[in-house]
């Protein structure tokens, strides 16, 4: 009876915590323009504009710049962060889709052919997480 009672009490609790995530952005070429960040929560959204579950942006300060997610629940997440040098809201790219700005995504780096999966950027939150992440 008595775990009933503890189980009930601190469930919701323990379900509906919301956590905070620190992100350090190393390799900011400038103070100029933004640092756009883009939190995933499902493989088959990753990387679509219209299935960004949170996203934030702060002014860019060169070397490391610090921003931080709050209120995320527990879970699976994926980031996809680029430096918006010209402070246009948009990742500029050539006539192939090739980003012109710099990019970079949790634990993972841009391939050869194309930018990684969500299984290869994903980490778990359970509690307040701290990333880095290198442009």
């Amino acid at each position: 009876m008595k775990q009933l009672f503890w189980f009930v009490v601190l469930f919701p609790v323990l379900a509906f915590s919301q956590n905070e995530l620190s992100v350090e952005v190393h390799g900011v070429p400038s103070s100029e323009g933004k640092i756009n960040v883009a939190v995933y929560n499902s493989e088959d959204g990753f990387l679509k504009f219209d299935k960004v579950f949170k996203c934030d942006s702060i002014a860019a300060q060169k070397g490391v710049t610090h921003l931080s997610i709050k209120n995320l629940p527990a879970g699976e997440y994926a980031l996809a962060i680029f430096y918006d040098e010209n402070g246009n809201n948009k990742l500029d790219t050539n006539w192939l889709g090739i980003p012109r700005e710099k990019v970079a995504f949790s634990n993972a780096k841009m391939k050869t052919f194309g930018p990684p999966n969500f299984k290869e950027c994903s980490f778990k939150v359970v509690r307040d997480v701290a990333l880095e992440v290198f442009l």
